[in-house]
């Protein structure tokens, strides 16, 4: 492993088609059970309250999750990347961190036992909590340390693990929620162990001398974003407790039920989010090491990493009554929350694409301002277009909010790097995503033809983009054979 310690030099686009490579390697599996677990989750859970519940549990833990890490996880790979730094103290710092947050959430659960769900599910929640950070610590630790390679073969087992958690307690203990969170629990058990073990993180656990300064210059960079990641929580996770408190009794259905259905539309959205982490696992660490040209070598990559994901979502949308079906019967309503969910997962991808402008010039206070002005309006949108609207009012409430907080954003990677994201190009791109999700809702005669053909029109728009990003991975992937086909193919373009 230590031949992959930090490195500098070499072709930038290169070095980040590689990482992507990795990285994907590691997603891959964790993709494939997106696939596999949401279906699954619908046979496997006895009623649609049942799943329901379940997201909502889940939910409670990753409100708690950045009070208790502090923001710490973005440090992590901040500092951890900056050659100055001991990594001894930088790993240890953060563990404290963690270890000290958790010991601040135990004391509070006199109050927390009042919440609802907690003093049923409370234990769970709170192991949940500390599983889940501790991960997080392990995985942006080697992440820092470059050990690629690592973080792909504990992408794969921890996905592993996790689906066989989920058949052991879903299927074979029947034991619901409590199950799906024990599985996560489980999983995330399995990783931290491994990587501990692989990479002998108890190396890196310093506790004499400890660098208070650069302790407390983590802290200063971390503690704004915690409620950036509260904010990032009440856009993505608002919708489920919106739906619960006011769409009880609608149709017939439980406000979980509702819940459940609402989660269960995340199920094709997830995909485009899941490309958007393989990329961005990589693209940090470019982001943060290549320095020479950055203003250009954003916008570039911002563009070709723009027009897969349009054409990744124009797909989605076109094809999210058909893949339904995979779903347990009585689930398939679900298909209406994905349209404009996946419009709000492109959003998600683009500012967490953009935040990175912060994690270089280490302005988190930024992030927290621009996903704070996004959860606001979230709220209020939530609340009058489930009114308007009902359930599905939720997820056009998530697409504006996160837009806002994307707007935001591409106005402070202009001004800090001189990014430019093509802004014309952007919203043309978004307006006929729009359309075509608002015509698929609207069930038109030959609709599919109709959103085929605007599926069409984007991938034919957003080509070039899409050829450039096949022409960095490519080569990586196939080698000469890669390269070759590369050439024949700009070769056939100039043609």
């Amino acid at each position: 492993m230590e031949s992959e310690k930090k490195t500098s030099g070499g072709d930038k686009y290169s070095k980040l088609a590689g990482n992507t490579i990795i990285f994907a390697i590691s997603s891959f599996s964790s993709k494939l059970l997106t696939l596999l677990v949401q279906p699954f989750l619908t046979y496997a859970m006895a009623e649609i309250a049942d799943l329901g519940l379940a997201k909502i549990l889940s939910q409670y833990a990753n409100l708690l999750i950045p009070f208790v890490s502090m923001g710490m996880s973005n440090a992590i790979i901040r500092f951890g990347l900056d050659k100055g730094n001991s990594e001894k103290q930088v790993f240890t710092n953060g563990l404290l961190t963690i270890l000290g947050g958790f010991g601040i959430l135990i004391l509070c659960w006199p109050v927390a036992q009042f919440l609802p769900d907690m003093a049923q599910y409370g234990f769970l929640i709170y192991i949940y909590v500390l599983m889940s950070c501790l991960r997080t610590l392990c995985t942006q630790f080697v992440r820092s340390r470059q050990w690629n390679k690592l973080v792909a073969v504990d992408g794969i087992l921890c996905t592993f693990a996790t689906l066989m958690f989920y058949v052991l307690y879903l299927v074979g203990f029947h034991w619901g929620a409590n199950g799906y969170l024990l599985a996560i629990i489980s999983g995330d058990l399995v990783s931290v162990l491994f990587l501990s073990i692989t990479g002998r993180l108890w190396n890196y656990v310093e506790l004499k001398g400890l660098n208070r300064d650069l302790w407390q210059q983590m802290l200063r960079f971390s503690l704004p974003m915690i409620p950036a990641q509260i904010s990032f929580w009440v856009i993505n996770a608002s919708d489920l407790f919106f739906v619960r408190e006011m769409c009880g009794g609608l149709d017939g259905h439980s406000g979980d039920a509702w819940s459940g259905l609402l989660s269960t539309g995340y199920f094709l959205p997830t995909i485009l989010t899941t490309l958007g982490l393989i990329f961005y696992d990589a693209w940090q660490l470019s982001a943060v090491t290549e320095e020479e040209g950055r203003a250009r070598f954003f916008t570039k990559i911002f563009r070709t990493y723009s027009s897969v994901l349009f054409c990744c979502a124009a797909g989605i949308i076109w094809l999210c009554r058909p893949v339904m079906h995979v779903m347990k019967s009585n689930y398939y309503y679900a298909w209406h929350f994905v349209p404009f969910l996946t419009l709000a997962s492109t959003c998600s991808c683009f500012n967490q694409f953009l935040n990175s402008a912060y994690v270089v010039n280490k302005k988190s206070t930024h992030s927290l301002w621009t996903m704070l002005a996004g959860a606001v309006s979230n709220c209020i949108m939530n609340y009058f277009f489930i009114k308007w609207w009902g359930p599905i009012g939720a997820t056009v409430a998530s697409f504006f909010g996160l837009g806002i907080v994307f707007m935001l954003r591409a106005l402070d990677a202009h001004n800090m790097i001189g990014m430019s994201i093509h802004p014309g190009r952007v919203a043309l791109n978004f307006g006929v995503l729009a359309g075509e999700a608002l015509l698929l809702l609207a069930e038109p005669p030959l609709y599919g033809l109709w959103t085929g053909l605007l599926t069409a029109a984007i991938i034919l728009f957003n080509f070039a983009g899409v050829w450039a990003m096949a022409r960095m991975l490519l080569p990586k992937l196939l080698g000469r054979r890669g390269r070759a086909l590369v050439s024949a193919v700009d070769n056939w373009i100039k043609k």
